[in-house]
């Protein structure tokens, strides 16, 4: 019965990693083209295309590079950040850089200086016309960084802000006048502002690191033009970030203005004029938006009656707000594209991001809470494979990557779909520490890389064997980036729980992470980056870092690294793989050459799907 099950219901792998790998389709202000990412023959692309007509035109992505993000300049030119490991005297270092493409003529240049900081792509304000940007930029890694004006036509510069001692970041409102700059001395953060350009910055405050409105100062990203009342996320009063108002000259924190009973809000927009409040965002089970504009929470209200149990995103709209591109998703839906237009009452399917999938072969995700071994209740989404009674099932545990500052949702997840199609339960847990479940939920998880945070993976296995539905004995552990590490790390300090382990671009080694991260962070952020992962500055890490401790490791791995990589570097696989073939422990290897952290071609992520089923069908097949 199950090889019947199997026939019936197996989706091709090829399906799943389905070429093309359209998405981040973003319209022009004037409503006529949108530009899109793609890859094609192996080859990164931005694409523009008429949305009434066939002209395109492809952007190449320059080699040896990650796109990092992408926008419109005015309606006629494209600009796009990229980052890139590059190899130095001193080490590895990730670099950022910035490029403009006019769409009319196809000439990219890129933007900055040849010889500057890390940092090259931190845009503070994009001018509606697309005439110039201005952009934070050092002159030499030894500086601070000024605030220039870019023409994007030419590249011209010109220094509007000069730089400050100790002033590391810049912040700008939406009519493109820099109001803010935060400087760290000592332990100390300093708050400099202004209200117009014609006005010096003065230094309004100070605070300390421990203090509780530090973090929140740190999230002021959209400032309301021309004023000094605007808006912050803060979780000063309820241990949850809300969104309330506030008085950039006092710093004072008003009253507040949209909150959750349980969920941290994690962004606000602001029109694009930045003079109101414009929408919020949240995340619960699943993710949601809560507008301010009354026409556009109207059309949130039409799209989410006209495509029941699904979500739907506006994602992108024209400046005049008669065309937008609507983003509709479910837990079995990749996802698909639709050109809304409201005085027309039209919603036209633009693209789908895999269309060839059979959504009815696929599993719906539940969300679900279970006890850690501590008391704290830890919120996770299950899977369970389709047709197949839900007792004594085999398990994969996913965990994010991370691992601060994320979570999973309901969102489709190919790797999920991908294992439960082939029979296999999967739970991916939303471990302490994770994003958008408040304060005292994150700072549980401060300190405890390795220890409680992998406890709460295990813990979740516990719960599903004491509910009967999956089998203690046919467990394994699957992730990405520090998903990637806690499955390594998963079955060298628990063999007894966990049959196999499997591992894309994971970190193994915390000291040598530590140290690169510490070459592109600031010096404020180096430090509490690194007390969140060691936590008691006496911790050896060597004792949570699966390369140290190559000799123990009972049970097989598949360790599998981008080249590319420059969020993990693939020296960490390369460490990681020497002292495993010292020890002479069975792991399997796999480089991906042009990739970085993921895949942007779709033959190579369907070999390491391949690959992984394989693995698993080695060590802890599904039937």
């Amino acid at each position: 019965m199950a090889a019947d099950i199997i026939e019936t219901d197996i989706v091709e792998t090829k399906v799943f990693a389905n070429p093309g790998h359209f998405g981040g389709p973003k319209i022009s202000p004037d409503g006529k083209r949108v530009v899109y990412r793609q890859q094609l023959g192996g080859t990164s692309y931005l694409t523009v295309a008429l949305l009434y007509g066939d002209a395109k035109k492809r952007i190449a992505i320059p080699e040896n590079v990650d796109l990092r993000w992408y926008r419109w300049a005015g309606n006629n030119k494209i600009l796009f950040g990229v980052s890139a490991v590059v190899d130095t005297s001193r080490g590895q270092r990730r670099h950022t850089g910035l490029y403009v493409t006019d769409v009319s003529s196809g000439v990219s240049i890129t933007l900055g200086r040849k010889t500057q900081g890390y940092d090259g792509d931190n845009v503070l304000y994009v001018d509606p016309t697309g005439t110039y940007i201005l952009l934070s930029m050092q002159r030499s890694i030894f500086d601070y960084p000024a605030v220039y004006r870019v023409e994007l036509a030419n590249n011209e510069t010109t220094r509007v802000v000069r730089r400050q001692s100790q002033i590391w970041t810049w912040i700008a409102d939406n009519s493109g006048v820099v109001r803010m700059g935060l400087s760290q001395i000592g332990g100390t953060l300093k708050i400099y502002y202004r209200k117009t350009a014609g006005e010096k910055f003065r230094q309004i405050g100070k605070i300390r690191e421990k203090d509780d409105l530090e973090e929140a100062l740190l999230d002021i990203t959209d400032i309301v033009s021309e004023a000094d009342e605007g808006y912050i996320l803060s979780n000063e009063k309820t241990g949850r970030f809300a969104l309330y108002k506030f008085n950039y000259l006092t710093r004072e924190v008003g009253e507040m203005v949209f909150g959750h009973d349980e969920n941290d809000i994690t962004g606000f927009n602001l029109n694009d004029s930045g003079t109101a409040l414009e929408s919020v965002y949240f995340t619960d089970s699943r993710d949601r938006v809560k507008w301010f504009d009354d026409e556009l929470a109207e059309h949130q209200q039409k799209l989410d009656a006209a495509l029941p149990g699904q979500e739907a995103w506006i994602q992108s709209k024209s400046r005049d707000g008669k065309r937008m591109i609507v983003y509709v998703t479910s837990s079995t839906d990749p996802g698909s594209y639709y050109l809304y237009e409201p005085e027309l009452k039209k919603l036209a399917w633009f693209a789908s991001l895999n269309d060839k999938l059979d959504t009815e072969k696929l599993s719906r995700t539940e969300y679900v809470k279970y006890d850690a071994r501590d008391g704290t209740t830890i919120p996770a989404y299950l899977t369970l494979p389709k047709n197949r009674p839900a007792e004594n099932l085999p398990l994969v545990i996913l965990p994010h990557g991370g691992p601060f500052g994320v979570r999973d949702t309901l969102d489709y997840n190919t790797e999920v779909q991908f294992l439960a199609n082939r029979g296999y339960a999967v739970l991916q847990p939303n471990y302490r520490g994770s994003d958008s479940y408040g304060e005292a939920f994150y700072k549980k998880g401060s300190g405890e890389i390795g220890r409680a945070m992998q406890d709460d993976l295990d813990d979740g296995m516990d719960w599903l064997v004491g509910r009967g539905i999956v089998d203690p004995d046919r467990v394994c552990i699957v992730g990405g980036s520090y998903g990637g590490y806690a499955a390594i790390w998963g079955v060298t300090r628990n063999p007894e729980r966990y049959r196999c382990a499997a591992s894309f671009a994971g970190v193994t080694d915390w000291d040598k992470q530590l140290s690169y991260d510490g070459r592109f962070l600031r010096s404020r952020y180096k430090r509490e980056w690194q007390d969140e992962i060691r936590g008691d500055e006496e911790f050896d890490l060597d004792t949570v870092s699966p390369a140290r401790l190559a000799a123990q490791l009972e049970r097989p791995i598949l360790l599998a690294h981008g080249k590319k990589d420059s969020t993990v570097p693939f020296s960490q696989f390369k460490f990681y793989r020497s002292e495993l073939e010292k020890a002479g422990k069975d792991a399997e290897f796999i480089i991906y050459e042009s990739e970085g952290h993921g895949f942007s071609d779709s033959e190579n992520e369907k070999d390491w799907l391949d690959k992984l089923e394989a693995f698993l069908n080695r060590h802890n097949p599904a039937y």
